[in-house]
């Protein structure tokens, strides 16, 4: 797995663990969704994400989008 892939799926569960967190517990959860969100709008235009840098860290193989 890249990367990249990585990174999205990284993501995607993060939002649905808080989205039902939301649901469940409170809906101050939203705001790690939020957070999420901005984070993938800024790493595409600046190419900077740590989770992306995490991931380098765990040995996964470099992607397009971060390397």
């Amino acid at each position: 797995m890249t990367i990249d892939r990585a990174v999205m799926v990284f993501a995607g569960t993060i939002i649905l663990v808080s989205l039902a967190l939301s649901q469940l517990v409170s809906p101050y959860w939203l705001l790690l969704t939020t957070f999420v969100g901005l984070n993938l709008i800024q790493s595409a235009f600046t190419g900077f994400c740590p989770a992306a840098m995490a991931f380098r860290w765990f040995g996964f193989r470099p992607g397009n989008a971060f390397r």
